[in-house]
């Protein structure tokens, strides 16, 4: 079966590592390594791209008395480190390191054309930002938590991210971006938040991808005059919501100017989409406002007795000049960032990757680059999803993700297999193979 090598697992892979050797990270005295960055790396990585909940089962389920395992044919592991010893160097690792894989795997896919698919506009694509809290606890702490006190005395510790992902409407799969961590820094009076992070994180994808053209997709956060600057300064474009409880003076100039209406109607599930906008609106009451382009959009139900029920509404502003040739668009681009909720967090929190789960907190960065190992994971997933048709055969067979990944993980306990593609095409059809058992008798 044809798999494009530009993009499939191994090739990857083989980059994610050569990023870690190039990256030189390594302080230790080079006579007392018993094992590498990539070592420790790799086996943390492979835990999480095979969504096992423990790195220490995982390590001695695929440890075996051989000079060969899984860990080594596919992740490049070359001594698999102990649990300990696994966290210490990962804690100790720099989180920028792991920046390039994102970026690497963006520009994968743009040269094999598979990015195209993402377009929203004619060489445009969308950005959704959103943050979530990935690790809480009231007893363990570092220096980067975030702290909550309560009503009853308690303080918790949290850590959080804001995710940034390409998306676009009518495409299941998401493409991850280097998130930026929301975490407090020494020298700082005020909790780092997530639009502080947004502020950080937009320089960052700029820099990142510098050539291509993106649409920031927020909620009612982002919304404001210093982040639409901030997006505008880097010839990006931005769609926030827009409230009226977020936005007094402008509604109250929209009050007074009439608004453009374009009403389609679903006859066949009784639902009318309208859709109102108007161009050139100054956002907020001060004297160097920026003008913004507003729009909004709800769906009428109708049910079999004539009555008609408002199901849903929002509320949007943006840059993009709007009109009846692409208000349908800039509405479901808005509301795709439901999207970054559901294809992403929902998916990392609650089918396999267990962003929540704790592999360990550490001094420094463990906890951090933990959350980004299991996002390289969900990103390598997602491309294989959308550009590898030996996966597609394996999860078409299987026919759900749990029973697929369930199997996989049962094959590498027992087999040895020259490579990820190998795994799959066993998975797919094992009787033409002669299987080895790595604990025959």
């Amino acid at each position: 079966m044809n798999v494009k090598k530009h993009i499939n697992f191994t090739s990857m892979r083989k980059d994610f590592s050569e990023l870690l050797l190039a990256a030189n990270q390594d302080c230790r005295q080079s006579g007392k390594i018993d094992y590498s960055i990539n070592d420790a790396v790799m086996s943390g990585f492979a835990c999480m791209y095979f969504q096992d909940p423990s790195i220490k089962a995982f390590q001695e389920r695929l440890q075996d008395e051989r000079d060969m395992n899984n860990l080594t044919t596919m992740f490049g592991v070359k001594s698999i480190p102990g649990d300990s010893q696994l966290r210490n160097i990962i804690d100790a690792l720099g989180s920028g390191v792991l920046r390039p894989v994102f970026k690497g795997v963006v520009t994968r896919l743009q040269r094999g054309k598979q990015l195209e698919q993402f377009q929203v506009f004619p060489n445009t694509y969308l950005a959704a930002l959103d943050g979530s809290q990935y690790f809480y606890s009231q007893n363990i702490k570092c220096g980067s938590c975030l702290t909550a006190e309560h009503k009853n005395g308690t303080v918790s510790y949290s850590h959080e991210v804001l995710m940034a992902a390409l998306m676009c409407p009518g495409i299941a799969q998401v493409i991850p971006l280097m998130p930026e961590e929301i975490r407090n820094t020494d020298g700082h009076e005020k909790q780092d938040c997530e639009v502080n992070a947004a502020k950080r994180l937009i320089p960052a994808m700029k820099k990142d991808h510098p050539r291509l053209k993106l649409i920031i997709v927020g909620d009612g956060i982002y919304s404001k005059q210093p982040m639409i600057e901030e997006v505008v300064d880097k010839e990006w474009s931005y769609i926030f919501v827009a409230r009226p409880d977020d936005h007094a003076v402008m509604y109250r100039h929209l009050e007074n100017v009439p608004m453009r209406q374009k009403t389609v109607v679903d006859e066949k599930n009784g639902k009318t989409h309208v859709y109102e906008w108007s161009n050139c609106v100054p956002l907020n009451g001060n004297k160097e406002t920026v003008t913004v382009n507003y729009f909004r959009y709800q769906i009428v139900s109708t049910d079999k007795n004539g009555n008609e029920k408002i199901t849903y509404r929002n509320y949007w502003v943006t840059d993009i000049e709007i009109g009846e040739d692409n208000i349908e668009q800039l509405v479901k681009c808005g509301r795709c960032r439901w999207k970054i909720e559901n294809e992403c967090f929902n998916t990392l929190k609650n089918q396999g990757y267990d962003l929540e789960h704790s592999y360990g907190h550490g001094e420094r960065n463990l906890c951090f680059n933990f959350l980004l190992l299991t996002l390289i994971a969900f990103l390598f997933h997602q491309v294989l999803e959308l550009t590898d048709k030996l996966y597609k055969a394996v999860r078409e067979k299987m026919g759900s993700k749990r029973k697929m990944w369930e199997t996989l993980r049962s094959y590498i306990q027992i087999l040895i297999f020259n490579s990820w593609e190998h795994l799959l095409d066993f998975t797919l059809d094992p009787l033409k193979y002669n299987p080895v058992f790595t604990n025959a008798p």
